[in-house]
């Protein structure tokens, strides 16, 4: 089975002062590797001389990530192991080339890794390295190889392998074939593992390995998972243990000594409880675990290690110190660790690391305990913090207790409201950065004192400190971005305390001066939520502009507006919860007491189908009776009650009517019971002609209260007799069904419905196609000119903006047929459809004037006689429309 093949490097054409070839011969993650001379001569060699001949089945090559070779050699060789004379040319034949990458797609950060499949007998490798890549970082056109494997097997002809025996548990030659696979190359001997593993613990893992083997060859298959996951537990702990010692090797590089002891103390604690977790698992001896209740050996040391293969001796550990609470994710391997008999009775206050001591361990109180030392994670991420406030106090603030978070964000209060005005201004701010870092990050505690405490320090700094060292606006907006978010996610908390406080601190935080004037606190108050946030969140939202609109109005300098406002709460409007829709709908309201009709332009137009959804009905109504206008159903109860008196007025008038020509009948008898004598007869007939309507009455008749009526009486008959009542033409054909043709065809104050087909008043038309036609529902009102729009260019007739501006009822009517102003009353609408100058767009007007020669037009009927003489014509041949004479229908 092939194998990483150990090698020697016995020359080299040049090499760096600092980077010596034999880094090579080590692999791990710390080794710098080789690199040419300074402004060498090209090609460049590197001759590697094995321990004895083998055969070679794979070759590395780990590039440097910017001395970069443009491409690579390689030449096998064979040699007499006592003589040098392998290093001349004809000995060595060439195996082929690779081309390196010249890595300028990764910013030449990565290292480029190439491996060569290959099937050669040997013992001496040459690498010839061509002429470099050309980049901004290689000054000196160096090349450079950080390390170089060799992978093979013992297969030479002259030494005789002893046949490895099957082992007796196995019979089957094919299950012995899939163990004992000879092209088998392990993945503990890739140049890969080596580069990023722990020394130490790549030879653990290597042990591991093959015991998993050993164990798979005895079929114990539940002890080889259990070592096929300590291995993969293992390979993340020894990337982890390299990737400390490269950063504890760099700050010795730098001189920063503190930080190489804090890696140095990291390291062997984590170490430490590796090998305990390996002892307890029994991974690597079949010796007995310690009872938890022994005490622990003075200076524990690492698990013992076989004699074949070599390997290094770990380092022996430190004394074990005090168990540290740590998270999940910060465990190497999961342990399964005994509970202990009996439960204390009382919880310590500290849950998390009470669950992570050892009961005979949990003897302090929480505060008079040192704050657990921080992960390698939670010390990148606060490393700013650390430079300016120190480790202790970062410490404290990442502590699982609750009561060292608190002590910390107070000490940053306390250390903030001490310093003098004096201080440099860079120190100021690099303290103001780090405690809004704290600030931010203690804002999402679930435990409400240090939540408090994190309002508090926020409070001091935007409300004293920041005045106080004359910070400058940007410093007012950094606090406010990195803060309003954590605190805008608080409102919407499960414990209404928190939610509560974070929700009365945001619309104080509003009002104080240097915040008020950046606009910041609406800005992120207004940010649209999507409908999938949780109801109570959104709720809060909804609540919180609800409150800074009545803090800070819509002035100039408040943040809030009528566009973000709204494009803020109608969203709200569509989601799920009532109780969120229902202080969407308030936020509105409030809104259009303020501004009126520009809120409109936000919402769907108020139309019959807008108005079938329950929430926008409600909606418009309200906005109706803000503007002190009728509702929908108060409208539809007022034109009830219209059409219910005038339903009685015209049953008043039908009265009057009847009782008129009985009187005129009663009137007619008595005149011809004591009519004149026949000469006095024949004297009125000589002297004026005979009329039907006389109007005389005999002399020595004595005046009557009935003379009024009967008067009355005959002038409605006389004018009703053969007359429109709407044009007041005359005509002796206007019989009942001449009348009816007249209305059809040719009255000029009349027209035919395109879509219905009934006769109309051309004054109520516009009415008549919002409420009455058949397509009503086809048509919407327009707002400027009043006039009925159809609803496929109700958009267009709006946007352009070219109609007419109707004027209101008492200055001018408005004709739907050429869309003009006209004037005021009946006389007007008479006038404008047929005079000589009046309506162009009414066809009907021509022939009115053309008929004036041949017809008498009469001066029609006013009053309560023309309405019910209208009335009684229209309901003969279906005129329908609105009242003679009256404006055109406004918007309801």
């Amino acid at each position: 089975m092939p194998t990483k093949v150990p090698f020697k490097v016995i020359q080299s054409s040049s090499q760096d002062d600092r980077f010596s070839s034999k880094e090579l011969e080590t692999h791990a993650p710390t080794v710098n590797g080789w690199v040419s001379s300074r402004f060498c001569l090209y090609p460049q060699e590197l001759v590697l001389k094995l321990n004895e001949r083998v055969r070679i089945r794979k070759l590395q090559l780990l590039s440097h990530q910017y001395l970069i070779a443009t491409k690579v050699e390689f030449f096998v060789g064979e040699g007499n192991r006592d003589s040098l004379g392998a290093l001349h040319g004809s000995n060595f034949s060439r195996l082929g080339y690779v081309s390196l990458s010249d890595n300028e797609k990764t910013g030449y950060r990565a290292r480029e890794l190439k491996s060569v499949h290959v099937d050669c007998y040997g013992q001496f490798i040459k690498i010839i390295l061509h002429k470099n890549y050309i980049n901004r970082f290689n000054l000196f056109n160096q090349v450079g190889l950080v390390a170089i494997n060799i992978i093979g097997e013992n297969k030479d002809p002259h030494v005789q392998e002893k046949p490895q025996p099957v082992s007796s548990e196995y019979t089957d030659p094919a299950m012995w074939g899939l163990i004992n696979r000879p092209d088998y190359i392990s993945p503990m001997d890739d140049l890969a593992f080596d580069m990023y593993q722990d020394p130490e613990v790549g030879q653990i893992i290597r042990k591991l390995d093959a015991k998993k083997a050993e164990a798979v060859r005895q079929e114990r298959y539940d002890h080889a998972k259990k070592l096929k996951q300590a291995v993969v537990d293992l390979q993340k702990v020894g990337e982890r243990l390299g990737k400390y010692e490269v950063e504890k090797r760099r700050a010795v590089e730098n001189e920063d000594y503190d930080l190489a002891k804090m890696k140095k103390v990291q390291m062997e604690e984590y170490r430490l409880k590796v090998y305990q977790q390996l002892q307890l698992h029994n991974l690597l001896d079949n010796k007995p675990t310690r009872p938890r209740n022994d005490p622990p050996p003075p200076q524990p040391r690492p698990p013992p290690r076989e004699p074949d293969p070599p390997a290094p001796q770990p380092r022996t550990p430190p004394p074990p110190a005090p168990p540290v609470a740590q998270s999940y994710e910060e465990r190497p391997i999961p342990t399964l660790r005994k509970q202990p008999a009996a439960a204390a009775p009382e919880p310590e206050p500290d849950f998390y690391a009470a669950a992570a001591a050892e009961p005979d361990e949990i003897q302090t109180t929480p505060r008079e305990e040192e704050p657990e030392p921080m992960s390698e994670k939670n010390m990148r991420e606060a490393s700013a913090v650390i430079d300016v406030y120190g480790l202790p106090l970062v410490a404290g603030a990442y502590s699982k207790n609750w009561a060292h978070r608190e002590d910390a964000l107070l000490k940053v209060y306390k250390e903030m409201s001490e310093m003098g005005p004096d201080t440099p201004r860079d120190q100021c701010k690099s303290k103001l950065r780090a405690a809004i870092f704290l600030v931010q990050r203690s804002i999402k505690d679930k435990v409400f004192a240090v939540f408090s405490a994190s309002l508090k320090l926020l409070k001091m700094i935007l409300e004293d400190y920041i005045p106080q060292h004359k910070l400058g606006k940007a410093d007012v907006t950094y606090c406010v971005d990195k803060t309003m978010p954590n605190l805008l996610a608080k409102t919407g908390d499960s414990a209404a305390r928190q939610r509560v406080a974070a929700l009365n601190y945001i619309q104080d935080m509003a009002q104080y001066k240097d915040v008020k004037a950046t606009h910041q606190v609406p800005h992120h108050a207004t940010q649209p939520f999507k409908l999938t946030i949780p109801s109570r969140l959104a709720l809060s939202r909804v609540e919180l502009v609800e409150r800074l609109l009545k803090d800070l109005g819509l002035e100039k300098n408040s943040g809030l507006n009528v566009d973000n406002v709204m494009k803020f709460v109608v969203p709200a409007l569509d989601h799920t919860a009532g109780e969120v829709r229902d202080a969407a709908v308030r936020v509105i309201l409030d809104l259009y007491k303020a501004v009126g009709s520009p809120v409109r332009d936000y919402l769907p137009p108020d139309d019959q189908a807008t108005r079938k959804k329950p929430l926008y009905k409600n909606i418009f109504d309200s906005f109706d009776r803000i503007d002190g206008k009728p509702t929908e159903a108060e409208l539809k109860v007022q034109k009830q009650a219209a059409e219910k008196k005038k339903q009685e007025e015209i049953e008043q008038l039908q009265a009057q009517i009847a009782q008129l020509k009985d009187l005129q009948a009663n009137i007619g008898k008595e005149d011809e019971e004591a009519g004149p004598s026949k000469d006095e007869g024949k004297e009125d007939q000589k002297s004026k002609p005979p009329t039907t309507h006389s109007k005389h009455r005999p002399p020595p008749r004595e005046k009557s209260t009935l003379n009024a009526p009967s008067e009355a009486g005959d002038d409605v008959s006389s004018l009703m007799e053969n007359m429109c009542i709407f044009c007041g033409e005359r005509n002796e054909a206007f019989t009942e069904e001449g009348l009816d043709l007249h209305y059809w065809k040719n009255c000029p104050m009349l027209r035919r419905c395109q879509h219905c087909k009934q006769v109309v008043e051309i004054a109520g038309l516009t009415e008549h196609l919002l409420t009455e036609c058949d397509q009503s529902d086809n048509f919407q009102q327009c707002p400027r000119c009043t006039e009925a729009i159809p609803k496929d260019e109700y958009d267009e007739h709006n946007r352009l903006k070219q109609c007419v501006v109707a004027k209101p009822e008492k200055v001018a009517n408005h004709c739907p047929l050429c869309h003009q102003n006209i004037p005021p009353g009946e006389e007007g609408w008479k006038t404008h459809l047929m005079g000589k100058d009046g309506c162009k767009s009414n066809p009907r007007r021509v022939q009115a004037l053309e008929k004036k020669g041949g017809g008498r037009s009469g001066p029609g009927i006013k009053g309560k006689a023309a309405a019910k003489s209208r009335q009684q014509a229209g309901s003969r041949v279906g005129v329908r429309g609105g009242k003679f004479g009256g404006k055109t229908p406004r918007g309801k």
